[in-house]
């Protein structure tokens, strides 16, 4: 699908990269509600995070839009995550401060990958359902359909693209989402034949329209429901007055592929640099 292609420069990104932030301390305190960790440290206008051992959330998110840390502060930083034996693993927007990363890279930060950041302007029309595919919100009672059917996917990656440098146990990942629910993603499936297909997330935090994770079971891949996710999710997006949608996918990935092909486009790339615990 055909959409103008949106210009990011360094505000876009700064408000892209505030909505990530809110979301993962949103998810953070969420863990630390069902007892978790969940530490949430303010640094430099970002934060650094950790909701658990081996937690998608434990990351540095939003640096680089509000000055660069002092020594001292990546010192308290690091010194919080060494006493629980994770490296700090900092994702820093291409069009962050360069200083930033000079910082990271003078304390033995190393870059271990990097993401993508897309982006599609809601006020272009949105792409079709596909047919065949029925998706909804779901209902509290199928909380547990949704997290099974994203945790599934996930765990059976689609090949392409850039492989992540990281995994994580089926277990911890199941947490994270249903963390992410409770910071007010709004959860979705995906139905065929009356069976749950696929399950994804969207959360709207300042008119931004976060597409926070999807995922389609390995037995209907390559049947559209992807595609009909996005158009689901990116409707009722421009619905609740969304402006932008953002995703982020592995480069090269699959997903990527699809989200463009529902008329998103590259914003920008995040390197991922990680310091081991000392």
């Amino acid at each position: 699908m055909s959409t103008p292609p949106l210009f990011c420069g360094i505000d876009l990104a700064r408000r892209i990269e505030a909505a990530e932030a809110d979301l993962i301390v949103a998810a953070t305190e969420a863990a630390a509600v069902r007892g978790a960790r969940g530490l949430v440290l303010p640094l430099a206008g970002g934060y650094a995070v950790s909701a658990e051992d081996g937690s998608p959330m434990n990351k540095v998110v939003g640096l680089g839009f509000d000055g660069v840390p002092d020594d001292k502060a990546l010192t308290d930083v690091e010194a919080a995550f060494a006493a629980f034996g994770a490296p700090v693993q900092v994702e820093l927007s291409n069009l962050a401060d360069p200083d930033v990363g000079a910082a990271l890279t003078a304390r033995g930060y190393r870059l271990v990958g990097f993401e993508d950041v897309l982006g599609r302007d809601l006020t272009a029309p949105t792409p079709a359902p596909a047919s065949g595919i029925t998706v909804r919100k779901a209902d509290a009672d199928e909380l547990d359909a949704w997290v099974d059917a994203i945790v599934d996917g996930f765990a059976h990656p689609d090949g392409e693209g850039v492989l992540s440098h990281e995994e994580f146990p089926h277990d911890v990942l199941e947490r994270a989402e249903r963390d992410f629910e409770a910071a007010g993603a709004v959860a979705y499936i995906a139905e065929c034949s009356g069976a749950v297909v696929g399950a994804g997330s969207v959360r709207f935090t300042s008119g931004v329209a976060q597409l926070t994770g999807a995922a389609t079971r390995p037995s209907h891949r390559r049947r559209g429901v992807q595609a009909a996710m996005l158009a689901t999710r990116l409707a009722d997006a421009a619905a609740t007055g969304c402006d932008l949608a953002v995703v982020t996918t592995a480069p090269g990935s699959t997903s990527q592929k699809n989200v463009q092909r529902s008329g998103f486009h590259l914003l920008y790339t995040r390197a991922v640099l990680v310091r081991e615990p000392r």
